[in-house]
């Protein structure tokens, strides 16, 4: 099933998408108001008793990021190969992960901004993202194990500003400056995905095809990436694991990077499209 958090301009709703339809799950349970109260209750049980819920035209409802402000949105580094060539970094011996604030996400059709303060190197990273459904610890490094603690699957835009990352090897704040975070268009669950690490990614820019990669070329696949940060630390419902990107980037391409008018689109198979605008930031 496909799970989307959307807004028909009274405030963002979770429901499930049926074909060209939205149930509207929250008008028929106030109780389930937000992605994480649908997580935490289980999408299938809560599936199970929606027969009653409204059902409103998908074209109707603006669609939102899946989780608008999870409790954790982590990204991992340098996680394909050929990414690796294309940067000039070594390989790495052990996952290298950064923090992106929450305040950088946006959804689907919202834009992204070319920041006053650093306009010029401005990059692009579609990115297999993952949702944690349990929260959990200690996850054995099991495919059966990682799944059964992971609701779904989406796209991720880890927008990056590559100058100021160049000068912060932390990456915190140069992959966090606001609507950085694109997110959606939905949740895929396991179910419809089949093998998470037989999927093909692509990303557009305006037209251009950037990156065309498949998730079965990381480094570390996403079983290795649930089942490190979980040794570490305790992983919530609604954290947001983006899982690496494919080589394209901009990043050392003169003239590739984003500017004011572009479109990126991202696709991966099974679960959709992510598409943003790119604008200057509003004054």
């Amino acid at each position: 099933m496909k799970l989307a958090t959307f807004d028909t301009g009274n405030g963002e709703r979770v429901g499930f998408i049926d074909g060209d339809e939205v149930v509207d799950l929250t008008t028929a349970d106030p109780s389930v108001a937000t992605m994480i109260e649908l997580l935490e209750r289980d999408p299938k049980k809560v599936w199970a008793s929606s027969g009653s819920a409204a059902r409103l035209p998908l074209s109707g409802v603006k669609l939102c990021a899946p989780v608008p402000r999870p409790p954790k949105f982590l990204a991992i580094g340098y996680n394909y190969a050929a990414h690796l060539e294309e940067t000039h970094m070594e390989r790495p011996t052990r996952q290298a992960w950064f923090n992106k604030q929450q305040t950088c996400i946006i959804g689907p059709g919202e834009p992204i901004w070319i920041p006053v303060i650093a306009p010029d190197e401005v990059d692009y990273e579609g990115e297999l993202g993952l949702v944690i459904g349990k929260r959990c610890k200690n996850v054995p490094n099991e495919k059966r194990a990682v799944l059964d603690v992971i609701a779904g699957f989406t796209i991720v835009n880890d927008v990056s500003v590559r100058d100021w990352q160049t000068l912060e090897p932390g990456m915190v704040v140069s992959k966090s400056f606001d609507t950085h975070g694109a997110i959606g268009p939905w949740i895929v669950t396991p179910d419809e995905i089949g093998d998470p690490l037989d999927l093909r990614l692509r990303t557009y820019v305006s037209g251009d095809l950037r990156q065309d990669g498949h998730t079965a070329d990381m480094l570390f696949n996403l079983y290795e990436q649930v089942a490190y940060l979980s040794s570490a630390f305790t992983l919530e419902v609604g954290d947001v694991l983006a899982t690496g990107t494919p080589s394209g980037i901009a990043w050392h391409r003169p003239g590739k990077y984003l500017k004011a008018g572009d479109t990126i689109r991202i696709e991966i198979d099974k679960i959709g499209t992510l598409e943003n605008p790119v604008i200057d930031e509003p004054r």
